[in-house]
């Protein structure tokens, strides 16, 4: 396969088609198929049980563990597992050539990011710090959870998909203490002397946030492919096993969304003109950081599957891991975890419709058509 991201024809990759949202609705499943109704009919399920039940929010939030949420936890790794159990491990050594898109996706994430949601910040919240903190923290947390939901939808290359969002958890572990201390104490000082909040995040409760949100699907993912290869074979796993997987990832999307609203759903009602104010500049941060590397990895001549596996890992972040940090640093309480909840709440609905922005761009720039088979190897 070529790596210019058209086809000459998508009749092979049929059977994909009825998984993702890369083809016509004719043939696609009723949970593919109305999947943006189902996202806001998830998103006010839970606001309405977060506002209407009294102890709803209180209630889940009592199943945690330090600061971990278990239903949000569940939900992630009821959603992640089926998409990293449909990677092809066998052929990640085929992208060891790709250092270009690794090096771009690299600067992207741990450079233009944070400086982006920072400059953001600092724009429309400069009067209000504590909700300026909490998005800054989003920003810092790169995506290692939902970009493999966004990625599978647009049809982007999984096994890049999966790579880049080992890189990611790889450089979080290393690169969040440090980058929350630039960001979060030292740069506001420079910008407004006294501006600065001190945040101390230990380098192990990043660690357990990534190998509780990655680790463990990954490795059940691995586990699966190669044990049911080896008892029934790579076509039997590829063309009838893993198709049936879809449906699951994005149930468990739902039920993570549901789950995430109704958490902080009075708040988000009883507060409207606050998370307005929050959502703004997260609003912009998630649709320029997706355009900007849309335009880079263009301009860099990567094929669709790349740029769309590129631009949705840039434009998405680890929520778990931001509203962790705030809760555990400035409380629960407090506006900088309002703010880190607002995150994700945001993140979902936009990026969903970047979803089918992607598939426009790539019938307009690549001359993809529907179901055209993703070209990973390029």
């Amino acid at each position: 396969m070529n790596g210019s991201g058209s086809s000459s024809g998508g009749s092979s990759a049929e059977p994909s088609a009825k998984t993702t949202l890369t083809g016509p609705t004719k043939g696609l499943s009723t949970l593919d198929k109305f999947l943006p109704v189902w996202i806001i009919l998830a998103m006010v399920l839970g606001l309405l049980l977060g506002y209407v039940v009294p102890g709803m929010a209180e209630a889940l939030d009592f199943w945690r563990i330090d600061t971990v949420s278990l239903p949000i936890a569940i939900g992630l790794l009821w959603m992640m597992y089926p998409v990293l159990a449909k990677v092809k491990y066998e052929e990640l050594g085929k992208l060891k050539r790709q250092k270009k898109m690794f090096g771009v996706s690299l600067f992207l994430n741990w450079l233009i990011g944070p400086f982006l949601m920072f400059a953001l910040a600092w724009l429309f919240l400069a009067d209000l710090p504590d909700y300026r903190t909490g998005i800054i923290l989003v920003g810092l947390a790169r995506c290692i959870a939902m970009v493999l939901i966004w990625n599978m939808m647009a049809g982007g290359c999984s096994e890049s998909c999966a790579v880049l969002v080992a890189l990611n958890s790889i450089f979080q572990i290393v690169m969040y203490s440090p980058e929350a201390w630039f960001f979060v104490t030292y740069l506001p000082s420079v910008v407004s002397p006294g501006a600065g909040s001190v945040v101390e995040v230990s380098i192990l409760d990043i660690a357990k946030s990534v190998i509780i949100f990655l680790g463990i699907p990954l490795a059940a993912g691995v586990i699966t492919r190669f044990s049911l290869i080896r008892r029934r074979s790579k076509e039997w796993y590829d063309k009838d096993f893993a198709p049936r997987l879809g449906p699951y990832a994005l149930i468990g999307l739902l039920f993570t969304i549901v789950v995430m609203f109704s958490l902080k759903g009075d708040v988000i009602l009883s507060l409207p003109f606050d998370v307005v104010r929050i959502a703004v500049p997260l609003l912009c941060y998630f649709i320029l950081m997706f355009f900007v590397s849309f335009a880079i990895s263009y301009a860099f001549k990567f094929g669709y599957d790349k740029n769309v596996t590129i631009s949705f890992t840039a434009a998405s972040n680890n929520f778990e891991l931001a509203i962790a940090v705030a809760i555990g640093v400035f409380g629960i309480h407090s506006g900088q975890a309002l703010a880190a909840v607002v995150g994700p709440l945001i993140e979902v609905p936009v990026l969903v419709g970047l979803v089918y922005v992607a598939l426009w761009l790539g019938r307009k720039l690549y001359a993809r058509r529907p179901g055209d088979p993703i070209q990973c190897e390029s």
